[in-house]
């Protein structure tokens, strides 16, 4: 291996450090588990440390390999900016744009993105709304928002505004690192059904789930339901129930530091789409064009 490890290299300990699984790793970079896999080894002998401990319940980060992290993330929020400060910016584009978004794009998926526009088109005076999807539909048709980041997956069918696909994100069950559920082989929604469950009440989460637990004639036995996803996530962790959430909001450890697993069902679950939404009777504004391309471009470029 050469003495610079490639960034592409950094990015499989990247994506195994953050889902704990080799096999998430690969789904998410779309390459291969055994390129992920030698890319890791390749990183260790290099370093001459261990990253992480093989377990059965997933990829463990070592007290070095907690520290690699840090710095790794670091040198791709510096890759991020480099580029970002190279490319043509358009510091004469200039107006307002109001930008709607739902509460789990908020918190899970704008803020990098944000960054890298406001970096680009330092003019552009950049107001944020967080709302329902019903208050973001009105706010685009009667325009009070320019463009909005929601969950698409959620639209009315019958509506008129235009939508974008940005990430299509699985949803997966979700248990604590010792849940009786990992020996299984084949976990469906009737297993789920025998669990205390622990149901988050935002973004439509629980109408959108009740929809696809209709069709087998079974229903979730809520030992609570919350706004918090941190609230969800310990409560898995410690071993109080379990949930059903998506890829993007999950994160393998608790506030506490225990182990969360995530779990493929057999039975089918939508995904959670995340798009980009506005009302495509009329042109988007100059700022609100730009900040359409942008984003297209940044998710393209992964």
């Amino acid at each position: 291996m050469a003495n610079n490890p490639s960034l592409r290299k950094l990015r499989y300990f990247l994506a195994v450090a953050e889902s704990g699984r080799v096999t998430q790793a690969a789904v998410d970079l779309n390459v291969s588990q055994s390129s992920v896999t030698t890319g890791v080894r390749e990183i260790e002998e290099e370093l001459g440390v261990k990253l992480f401990e093989r377990q059965a319940q997933g990829m463990i980060l070592t007290r070095e390999g907690t520290r690699f992290l840090q710095r790794v993330r670091h040198v791709f929020q510096a890759v991020d900016e480099a580029f970002d400060s190279t490319r043509l910016h358009s510091p004469t584009l200039t107006g307002r744009l109001d930008l709607a978004m739902s509460y789990t794009v908020a918190g899970y998926f704008l803020p990098p993105l944000l960054a890298q526009f406001q970096r680009r088109y330092p003019g552009v005076d950049v107001r944020l709304h967080e709302a329902s999807r019903p208050t973001i539909q009105a706010g685009l048709e009667g325009g009070r928002f320019d463009i909005a980041i929601m969950l698409i997956s959620n639209l009315e069918p019958d509506t008129s505004l235009s939508a974008h696909l940005l990430i299509r994100s699985p949803r997966r069950l979700w248990v604590g690192s010792r849940h009786p559920l990992l020996k299984r082989r084949g976990v469906g929604l009737a297993d789920v059904a025998q669990e205390p469950y622990i149901m988050l009440n935002v973004d439509e989460a629980e109408q959108t789930a009740l929809r696809y637990w209709a069709p087998t004639g079974l229903s979730p036995s809520v030992l609570f339901s919350t706004s918090s996803v941190e609230a969800v996530r310990s409560l898995v962790a410690n071993g109080s129930g379990v949930g059903i959430l998506s890829d993007m909001v999950y994160r393998p450890w608790s506030l506490e530091g225990r182990r969360i697993e995530h779990i493929d069902l057999s039975d089918r679950i939508p995904t959670m789409d995340v798009g980009l939404t506005w009302d495509g009777s009329k042109p988007l504004t100059a700022p609100a064009q730009a900040f359409h391309d942008a984003l297209i471009e940044a998710m393209a470029a992964g």
